[in-house]
């Protein structure tokens, strides 16, 4: 029982009562012990072949499996059986384990021995922020957090210090306190591939003068030693491969510049709309913004003028020959991708050049205007070079925009503000599970064909669906081990109800939710879903709970995003994580998958 204070003097008391496996699970249980009591190893090898989609399981496994399933629910007995056999509640503990039983396997399974243009890769934009864009501390801090989560592209700002003769790092212009530059780069290399073994790419906003160039050189050379890897030539035809980059360091930057002064501060980007933010923003962040309005609010102002709008974004042409001979040499010869911002026409910038590969930096509304007119050009230079979106300079709370407008388009770098928070973000996360969690995700095939009219994919394109998707909420469960009794409502036990959906394309991308189950902490939805999908190699299952307020803003229950191409079939747990994106300790769905 649970008391609930009700009206000061009062109290009201809930029957706390375990939930019962679904009558899916009953039924699955029963099938496959053939009416037996219990469940054998070889019985349960059949259910993960034949159920879970597991056909290479084998009865080593399936034994492996039933021994942790039965010291789960055992845990405090001392009697261990020489061949466990699984009982409806062992079956359904297994079935409700995270580790036993996740959505999918977390290891590398794609080919990576194509060139680094051929896959989307983590990126962080502003990577040492601890906070906001305008007063936050710069650390080595979160650059560290982003390796561990597997991020593979850190950016440093690097700028003269006070006394012009050091780097710092730090977001120029504004309030932000700066960290050594030597600091950040000795955290780089410490926890470079702790999470994947795949090459750390740190791309450098570059506002130094040429003898400190040298200096950055110098710093680089005697800080990543052999594992920076850097070519022998200054344009080379084709990216190296992940394979071959393996626990290398490489640089991106612009060709070395002069160092200018900086200029006073503008305010190039505009202020907040109006600082006002909703209930439900302020709890989970905005909705994912829907990309067919964006494109369409693109195509409105397509003709508008185009402004730089972040600090590496000073004129600089790459080929001016003055830069090249102001610049340290040294420094110069590091820089593996080169990189450049579109000078005049988008058409000429897009121009894929047989002889070499770069790398081109677009702002999130140059994006969507650019896919509106120049969508086509978009997939055919990503499928050889490297495009790099980054968030428009609004953004001083380090949120974040729709990833998609960019995926879809075949940009390898969607830079993101992994210090920043809300649906976006999540989105980022889930993206990134894929592929073991390496930060290296293959580009789906047809980002990477030209037909024979140079045609190439079209995202809003009238596509068949190829595959639909089920998915079957059954319950959730460890919101009382992780939340105090009070958290999401002081009177009462919570009313939980799940948003189930999926971000993709605009033809796939769809919310639905199931009813609110009242004063329960382990709710019971059994509730199924269905989501026809055009593009399902690049569509994320959205998974998120609230508890329902009447009189407030609904409280945050957890949240998770899936990739669709990586989902197993069958009855899985589905671990839910914070705002932050941070794993709960154990708070969890229990969901069926079927693909039709």
């Amino acid at each position: 029982m649970e008391s609930y204070k009700y009206c000061l003097c009062f109290s009201r008391k809930f029957r706390w009562v375990e939930a019962q496996p679904p009558e899916d699970v009953k039924e699955a249980f029963t099938a496959y012990a053939e009416r037996g009591s219990h469940i054998n190893a070889e019985q349960l090898r059949r259910f993960l072949a034949d159920a879970q989609g597991d056909a290479g399981a084998t009865a080593a496994d399936a034994e492996r499996v039933m021994e942790q399933a039965y010291q789960l629910r055992h845990r405090h007995t001392l009697v261990k059986l020489s061949k466990p056999l699984l009982a409806l509640e062992d079956f359904h503990q297994f079935l409700f384990s995270e580790d036993l039983n996740p959505p999918f396997r977390s290891q590398v399974h794609q080919e990576m021995t194509a060139p680094l243009s051929h896959y989307y890769i983590y990126t962080g934009h502003n990577s040492y922020l601890t906070g906001n864009q305008l007063s936050s501390d710069c650390s080595d801090v979160p650059i560290i957090k982003a390796l561990e989560r597997g991020v593979r592209v850190i950016e440093l700002d690097i700028w003269p210090n006070s006394t012009k003769d050091g780097i710092n790092v730090l977001h120029g212009r504004t309030l932000t306190t700066p960290v050594e530059l030597i600091k950040c780069l000795r955290s780089i290399k410490e926890y470079a591939f702790t999470a994947s073994p795949y090459p750390v790419i740190i791309t450098l906003e570059d506002h130094l003068t040429p003898d400190l160039q040298a200096k950055v050189a110098e710093m680089v050379t005697e800080t990543f030693g052999d594992m920076l890897y850097y070519p022998d030539k200054d344009s080379i035809e084709e990216f190296p491969s992940p394979e071959a980059l393996k626990r290398r360091i490489i640089l991106s930057t612009k060709p070395p510049k002069e160092y200018l002064e900086a200029k006073d501060d503008k305010d190039k980007d505009g202020a907040p709309q109006n600082g006002k933010v909703s209930n439900e923003e302020e709890a989970w962040g905005k909705e994912v913004p829907d990309l067919q309005y964006e494109l369409e609010s693109a195509d409105k102002n397509e003709n508008d003028q185009i402004e730089d709008e972040e600090d590496d974004d000073d004129d600089n042409d790459d080929d001016d020959p003055k830069v090249h001979q102001n610049s340290a040499p040294e420094y110069k010869h590091l820089i593996t991708i080169r990189a450049g911002k579109p000078k005049g026409r988008l058409s000429d910038s897009l121009k894929v050049d047989p002889d070499k590969v770069r790398r081109l930096s677009l702002s999130e509304q140059e994006l969507a205007k650019a896919a509106i007119t120049h969508g086509a050009d978009l997939v055919r230079f990503t499928q050889k070079n490297l495009l790099r979106i980054y968030p428009k300079g609004t953004r001083f709370n380090s949120s974040n925009y729709n990833p998609f407008i960019g995926w879809m388009h075949g940009a390898q770098m969607v830079a993101f503000n992994m210090q920043g928070y809300g649906r976006s973000l999540w989105l980022m996360h889930g993206f990134y599970k894929a592929n073991g969690g390496c930060g290296y995700v293959k580009k789906p095939d047809f980002l990477l064909k030209t037909g024979p009219n140079r045609e190439v994919f079209h995202p809003t394109a009238n596509l068949p669906v190829k595959k639909t998707l089920k998915v079957k909420v059954y319950m959730g469960d460890g919101w009382r081990k992780d939340f105090s009794q009070t958290h999401f409502d002081a009177y009462s036990p919570p009313d939980f109800y799940t948003r189930v959906g999926i971000a993709g394309v605009p033809a796939d991308a769809v919310m639905k939710k199931t009813k609110a189950i009242e004063d329960d902490w382990t709710p019971v939805w059994n509730e199924e879903f269905t989501f026809p999908l055009t593009v399902p190699e690049l569509a994320l299952l959205r998974i998120e709970v609230h508890e329902y307020d009447m009189s407030e803003k609904d409280d945050f229950g957890g949240q998770t995003c899936l990739p669709v191409s990586e989902l197993g079939p069958g009855i899985r747990a589905v671990p839910l994580f914070d705002r932050k994106g941070m794993k709960f300790k154990s708070v969890k769905l229990l969901v069926r998958f079927e693909f039709v």
